[in-house]
């Protein structure tokens, strides 16, 4: 007499750059009898190398993994497999953030407040093929995104050169421009953030998920 078959758990590969939170992941998913963490990743390239070593059915990602990008792991793990399955878990919710998430092949987006219910839910849903559901949260940046100017790559250069300091002479010379460019990449960027100094403009960026401060 044989008995039932088993049913093949859920693989997970966990990234995030800190320990503490990767073994938290762990802990949580580890109770539950349909799944198992596969691999921890703390970097990009840790992310690509043990995906592509393991090949998950799903990969929980952070977006700031030290100084690598969890967007740039994104795209590196979808360019290795079209159908990896990726769920953005991460403590950053700036509309931006949410935007390049899901623009590098994020399949859902969720907040580290949302840990425990949530991501296990969230897996068995993404592993099933069923539509993600966003939070009101991120479902209220993508709205604020697609209601906004948006800047372009050189703006979001310059809006970062303006964060660490920079006047117009340090940024032209950062980026080989004129001084006067410098300033008119400057002005547009007041315009489109809707702010009337630098400042301002680097405090709106940093909510906005445009830029982030180490």
């Amino acid at each position: 007499m044989t008995g039932e078959p088993v049913t093949p758990r859920i693989r997970i590969l966990c990234t995030d750059d800190h320990r503490i939170v990767r073994e938290g992941i762990k802990l949580i998913i580890s109770q539950e009898p349909d799944m198992e963490v596969v691999a921890l990743a703390a970097s990009r390239q840790e992310a690509v190398d043990l995906y592509t070593q393991h090949r998950p059915d799903i990969t929980v990602m952070d977006l700031m993994l030290g100084q690598d990008s969890g967007v740039d792991a994104i795209r590196s793990i979808r360019g290795i497999d079209a159908n990896a399955r990726i769920i953005v878990l991460t403590m950053y919710q700036g509309e931006e953030d949410v935007f390049r998430a899901f623009e590098a092949g994020a399949i859902t987006y969720l907040l580290k407040d949302q840990l425990t219910d949530d991501l296990i839910r969230t897996i068995r849903d993404v592993h099933a093929g069923l539509p993600s559901r966003l939070s009101p949260q991120v479902e209220a940046r993508l709205a604020e995104r697609a209601s906004r100017h948006s800047l372009t790559p050189r703006e979001l250069q310059v809006l970062g050169l303006m964060s660490k300091g920079m006047r117009n002479r340090d940024i032209a010379a950062a980026i080989g421009v004129t001084e006067v460019t410098a300033q008119v990449h400057v002005k547009n960027i007041l315009h489109k953030l809707e702010v009337n100094d630098r400042t301002s403009a680097v405090h709106v960026g940093i909510l906005r998920g445009l830029i982030h401060i180490s």
